[in-house]
């Protein structure tokens, strides 16, 4: 699964630069795939459909710190917990039920992601 920010959060930034994936995003700023991660050119995201990791994104939310589902790992690979909810002073960080992952998926991902 991946994790999303509530609208509890106060917008303080301090999970930004906790995210091994860049996957979190400040209000209303535009996304990429390649942002943070070793992807580039035309990628196949597994099902069928295809994206340049160039191309931007719009942003998920214009009130709060987002993080996009697509490029969030939960940390796996990197830390034993995800980052952004252990730095969250206000504890918006939680699981995001409508994205859930295995630890394997979750791996592939990361793995996918950074080319390792």
């Amino acid at each position: 699964m991946a994790i999303i920010i509530t609208e509890e959060c106060i917008n303080c930034g301090a999970c930004e630069p906790e995210c091994p994936n860049n996957a979190i995003y400040d209000p209303a700023t535009a996304w990429r795939f390649s942002d943070g991660t070793e992807l580039i050119g035309i990628i196949d995201l597994g099902d069928g459909d295809t994206l340049n990791t160039e191309e931007t994104q719009a942003a998920l939310s214009d009130e709060v710190y987002y993080i996009v589902p697509d490029k969030c790992t939960e940390c796996v690979g990197f830390h034993d917990e995800p980052q952004c909810a252990a730095v969250c002073p206000v504890d918006c960080c939680v699981d995001d039920p409508d994205h859930r992952e295995t630890k394997e998926e979750l791996l592939n991902k990361k793995e996918f992601m950074h080319l390792v």
